[in-house]
């Protein structure tokens, strides 16, 4: 009984996640320029990567990402680097940034807001977010394998929309 009240809890915790929208945020860019989520988001869908320069995962998962961006951004899908390094070493992110050749636009959350207003736990967390803004899927971690995985959930949220 315990376990199954564990395990509704669990669904009940990500559908109500999943059901959630994204209202529109504003962060400074790794230039120092603010920029909206309705200025960045993709015509179709938009990934949300929500990363740390210290994250071993992250650093793993930023390469596919790009790879990613680049077949998809002529499909009306965008990806959104969420940064969530503190005040202490935010100094690193950008250079992180160009050795890791980060191609989609890469926003600073220093103080953690959207990561807590979205209940981000873990990071890496990739959230897919539809062109109505509700949020569609979500990802968390990143091992190998997992860029199948979200190459198979974009086609499918794109033959739905």
């Amino acid at each position: 009984m315990k376990t199954l009240l564990i395990m509704a809890c669990a669904l009940f915790s990500y559908y109500g996640l999943t059901a959630q929208n994204v209202s529109n945020f504003e962060y400074k860019d790794l230039e120092n320029n603010s920029r909206s989520f309705n200025e960045l988001k993709g015509e179709k869908l938009t990934l949300i990567d929500f990363w740390a320069t210290w994250c071993k995962p992250c650093n793993k998962a930023i390469p596919e990402l790009n790879k990613i961006y680049d077949f998809y951004k002529g499909k009306g899908v965008e990806i959104i680097g969420i940064n969530c390094d503190g005040p202490r070493s935010i100094s690193k992110v950008a250079p992180l940034s160009k050795s890791l050749q980060i191609q989609y636009p890469v926003l600073l959350d220093i103080n953690s807001e959207l990561k807590s207003e979205l209940n981000i736990l873990v990071f890496p967390t990739l959230i897919m977010v539809n062109s109505k803004g509700k949020i569609v899927w979500i990802h968390e971690g990143f091992v190998s394998g997992d860029t199948e995985i979200i190459i198979s959930e974009i086609e499918k949220q794109l033959k739905e929309n």
